[in-house]
């Protein structure tokens, strides 16, 4: 993996104030990987990967420097669910994401509703 990943790895680490332990029992890794990771010593496994990208709420992608935005679900406080639910939509035909895209739009209005009718 290049540097940019042990680079975006413990900068995303940083900027959320964990230490390398609170990220390894954020993500259900050890510590001593973290480090390995942030050094350059060894690569994570996909499935490590997303546990890295999950606790870091980060993407994949970022973290791999595909992209250069973080990403993760931004607004969205079920990112792992959300992304789950997206990773189906994407194999959508165009009829059934517009039937998708309305669905969620009535629910966040609904939601919306319920919140306001709360106050």
């Amino acid at each position: 993996m290049p540097d940019q990943f042990k680079d975006r790895l413990r900068n995303a680490r940083e900027s959320r104030g964990f230490t390398q332990a609170d990220l390894a029992k954020k993500s259900g890794l050890q510590a001593a990987a973290i480090s390995h990771f942030e050094t350059g010593q060894r690569s994570p496994s996909f499935d490590n990967l997303r546990k890295l990208s999950d606790a870091l709420n980060v993407s994949v992608d970022y973290l791999l420097g595909r992209i250069d935005e973080e990403q993760h679900g931004q607004g969205i406080g079920a990112a792992p669910r959300a992304r789950q639910l997206f990773r189906h939509a994407e194999n959508l035909t165009d009829q059934s994401f517009d039937l998708l895209e309305s669905m969620a739009k009535t629910l966040w209005e609904k939601e919306n509703e319920r919140k306001g009718g709360d106050k």
